[in-house]
């Protein structure tokens, strides 16, 4: 009768323990974001509305296209061009999702450039 008891406890409070958060990636489709300073990047903050990906990063500021593909892909699209380079869209795969981040690769145009990253959301 014990272990019976016992086990009826333990499923009921299993059961009743609820994750809140729900890992939801439409989340980072718009908010103020920021990718830390690593090897790779400067520390960058992005700001998301709508359509549009502003980004300050070591006094400049860039203003980008963002166009969402689905939830795990977007590219994104220089509004100003000033370099040839910047003409070639960036295409961006979420590769790991967190509740306040997610993790990234970044491929430049139709190079073999890639570059990995995470972007932490910081507010709506």
């Amino acid at each position: 009768m014990r272990k019976i008891i016992f086990i009826l406890s333990c499923i009921i409070l299993f059961s009743s323990c609820k994750v809140d958060k729900k890992l939801d990636v439409k989340i980072f489709r718009t908010g103020i974001f920021e990718i830390p300073a690593t090897d790779e990047y400067s520390k960058t903050l992005i700001k998301r509305i709508d359509s549009l990906q502003i980004e300050t990063y070591e006094g400049k500021v860039d203003t980008l296209l963002i166009h969402w593909k689905n939830d795990f892909n977007y590219t994104l699209n220089m509004l100003n061009l000033m370099k040839g380079v910047e003409e070639d869209p960036i295409h961006v795969q979420i590769t790991r999702l967190n509740l306040d981040s997610y993790e990234f690769t970044a491929i430049v145009g139709h190079s073999n450039f890639k570059q990995d990253g995470k972007v932490f959301k910081i507010s709506e």
